[in-house]
């Protein structure tokens, strides 16, 4: 198969630096993979998302093209690479997420940090998308040989099966996919909690199953199992252990968090699995959530925040995330972050991008999301550097103190 993982530093257990190689060439690790969730990174040509945000590897979302245009669309147009003009790495996920958040979650607030996370007060607007309130149904059934949910586009009633999600990513032809496993919310008991680890763990020998009895989509595309077991650090040892014992390819630690916990959530989800593949760390990317995970040995990371707050004004700066629409940025003709650095930052200032988004002029949003993306693409790079050159704990420390500072 053409795909396979390489260790350049570190091992086992805190961070390490590597490159995964794929049929559509490699990316370096620790890696952020920014989300194309419809086959499009919103707002960003393919080019320019190499070429200026600098990203080498991205991420389609299952549920999504499921619903449009439908996989055998993208199947005859060549596979999701040639559909949405990348031609790097590509991951999907298996649309578990979606299916189980917005579905049994639906309207609950579901993230991947716990209610009872404290945040800290901010002048930026809150991490809310009115798309994503609408992109599910308000029906998703469980049980153990799937879930039944609705369409939020018509409420027609469809059904996956960790062998239906892997039969749709087979036809997606991403480089990378996932298993198909079961999401739970962030207060839900530790009982559910149980019973969906359980279901995770059949549902990943299922989809392991189906994808190996594939000879041809197993000869070029690798699949990752998911580690559940939410906050608690025995459940996640002891789902780590079940998936690690599992023939996949790379695995993905999912499910939600405590802030205040994630190290020890972290520990004990990758301890258990093979050290010589690669491990992903799914949709959680704010910067010290980045640095906390890839001390605890994680390889790559996917995360909407970027590009979703780029969208309503909000950019990151190594000082910490500016909120454009402020009066103060009206007549701020600096830079975007010269700190960073970056085709967006060094083209445009803050009063420019200030202007758009008060004309409500999408270039606005664009220059955001380029800017906000390559801010990540270049943290992971520099992240890269400093484990190269044994400063990693020195660079998260003099970073950090920039960033929080703010």
């Amino acid at each position: 198969m053409a795909f396979s993982f390489s260790i350049e530093k570190g091992g086992a257990i805190g961070p390490r630096a590597g490159e995964v190689f794929t049929p559509h060439g490699t990316f370096k690790t620790p890696a952020f993979v920014p989300v194309g969730t419809k086959a499009t990174v919103k707002g960003v040509l393919p080019k320019d998302l190499k070429d200026l945000a600098g990203a080498e590897v991205a991420l389609g979302n299952t549920y999504h093209l499921f619903l449009q245009p439908g996989e055998d669309v993208v199947a005859e147009a060549g596979g999701l690479h040639s559909f949405m003009g990348w031609d790097g790495p590509l991951f999907t996920d298996s649309g578990g997420y979606q299916v189980f958040s917005l579905g049994v979650g639906y309207g609950k607030s579901v993230s991947k940090f716990s209610a009872s996370t404290v945040f800290p007060e901010s002048d930026a607007p809150a991490v809310f998308d009115p798309e994503l309130a609408t992109q599910h149904g308000k029906l998703a059934i469980v049980d153990d040989d799937g879930v039944s949910f609705t369409s939020h586009l018509d409420g027609t009633l469809f059904r996956f099966t960790p062998e239906r999600s892997v039969e749709i990513q087979h036809k997606l032809g991403a480089d990378i996919f996932f298993a198909f496993d079961e999401f739970r919310k962030p207060d839900d008991p530790r009982a559910e909690q149980i019973e969906a680890m359980r279901r995770t763990y059949e549902w990943a020998q299922r989809s392991l199953s189906a994808h190996r009895q594939n000879v041809a989509a197993g000869m070029k595309q690798a699949i990752f199992g998911i580690v559940q077991g939410g906050r608690y650090t025995d459940l996640r040892t002891k789902s780590a252990k079940e998936i690690g014992d599992l023939a996949f390819d790379g695995y993905g630690i999912g499910g939600t968090f405590s802030k205040a916990d994630l190290g020890d959530a972290l520990s004990a989800a990758t301890l258990p699995l093979p050290p010589e593949k690669p491990r992903h760390l799914l949709g959680i990317g704010e910067p010290e959530d980045i640095f906390e995970g890839v001390a605890h040995g994680m390889d790559s990371f996917d995360c909407t925040i970027p590009t979703r707050l780029g969208r309503t004004g909000v950019i990151y700066t190594a000082r910490g995330k500016v909120n454009i629409l402020n009066e103060k940025y009206i007549r701020d003709f600096s830079p975007l972050d010269p700190e960073t650095g970056g085709y967006a930052s060094e083209t445009f200032t803050k009063g420019y991008l200030a202007h758009l988004f008060r004309a409500k002029e999408m270039l606005g949003g664009q220059i955001a999301t380029l800017h906000n993306l390559y801010f990540f693409t270049k943290l992971l790079k520099d992240i890269r550097n400093s484990i190269l050159e044994d400063k990693f704990d020195v660079f998260r420390e003099e970073f950090l103190a920039r960033y929080v500072a703010h």
